[in-house]
């Protein structure tokens, strides 16, 4: 009797243990890029005090940060959905790239103004709900659909222009990268509007509890009535929305329209989602991970070009420093890690 029961302490203390255990990694991984970010800004400030930590190049940081924000806050819900989307590329450059065509410019007679902005737009959130449905309705794994959209989106951005980009004539749009408030410029509050409308749907919607829901286990919301496929085509059209606001910005900031303004944002955006914690295999992170993460990445690019480090080298220390964070922050386990 008493050896069964030393048999069962030692089975509860052990369970107890690993809870405790379980808990503290937890802790340890929400807190750990907040720890990365600390240590890159006292790095950076320690090494070039008078610039790093400049109004000048603080601004700077944050108008780098404004395109890189809004795809990763598009990205964020796909992933917490335990899916990815990889038309990023694609789709930005489209949005764009339409975006100029439609108002006015040296290619042709359009004159939309903000409709042309808008139009573009929803052409990208289109492309967002396209996806979404192929991937529930056709069961086909979401990077398969969304990287082959990239490619169409690809397309469709080259054939607007004809190889010749158009630019801008607009006498508004051409300013509004000059316009700033509070130093800070009106493509950066663009950015953080979306941020907060994205927190919001996150914490305070049946929505949002939803995205979690389906990304941890998709069987029990399914059981208790939310419509499952819905909300995921509702988060692919959102990054849909999110990407098309990235590439009207990107074409506003360049002054003309062309698919180079999407190339190469996939791949800070995803890192971006990822380092700051947000798990790949859904359930977990958020808006909040998602902007420290972003963060990172742009302190760290900002921080090496003030260090005028080689291009080369640069990038092979950004990899280095996202693996490592990686590392640092994401939970490993058993479960798929991709749908």
């Amino acid at each position: 009797m008493a050896a069964s029961t030393n048999a069962h302490i030692t089975i509860t203390d052990e369970f107890a243990a690993k809870i405790k255990a379980e808990n503290t990694k937890a802790r340890i991984t929400r807190i750990a890029p907040m720890l990365v970010l600390l240590a890159l800004v006292l790095f950076f400030s320690a090494l070039r005090t008078n610039v790093f930590l400049s109004i000048g190049n603080l601004s700077a940081i944050l108008n780098q940060l404004a395109i890189p924000l809004l795809i990763a806050m598009g990205l964020t819900f796909v992933i917490m959905l335990g899916c990815i989307d990889l038309s990023i590329d694609g789709s930005v450059g489209m949005a764009g790239s339409l975006m100029s065509l439609l108002v006015l410019n040296t290619k042709n007679g359009n004159h939309l103004g903000m409709l042309g902005v808008v139009l573009a737009i929803l052409a990208s959130v289109v492309i967002g709900a396209i996806i979404g449905f192929i991937y529930v309705k056709l069961k086909i794994p979401s990077f398969m659909v969304s990287f082959s959209f990239m490619y169409i989106c690809m397309g469709i951005a080259m054939l607007s222009y004809g190889g010749i980009p158009a630019t801008i004539t607009d006498s508004f749009l051409i300013e509004v990268p000059k316009i700033a408030f509070f130093g800070i410029p009106v493509i950066t509050w663009v950015a953080v509007f979306m941020f907060l409308v994205a927190y919001f749907i996150q914490e305070y919607t049946a929505f949002g509890r939803y995205i979690y829901a389906v990304g941890t286990d998709e069987n029990i919301p399914r059981m208790a009535g939310v419509n499952v496929n819905r909300v995921k085509i509702l988060v692919f059209s959102f990054a849909g929305l999110c990407f098309g606001i990235a590439g009207v910005l990107g074409g506003i900031r360049l002054g003309q329209g062309q698919m180079q303004i999407g190339i190469g944002t996939m791949f800070p955006a995803q890192a971006a989602v990822v380092v700051g914690g947000t798990a790949l295999s859904g359930g977990k992170g958020g808006m909040l991970n998602t902007l420290i993460g972003v963060l990172i990445i742009t302190v760290l690019d900002n921080g090496l070009l003030l260090m005028s480090v080689n291009p080369y080298i640069k990038t092979g220390i950004q990899g280095l420093i996202i693996l490592v964070a990686v590392a640092l922050t994401v939970t490993r386990s058993n479960k798929i890690i991709m749908k």
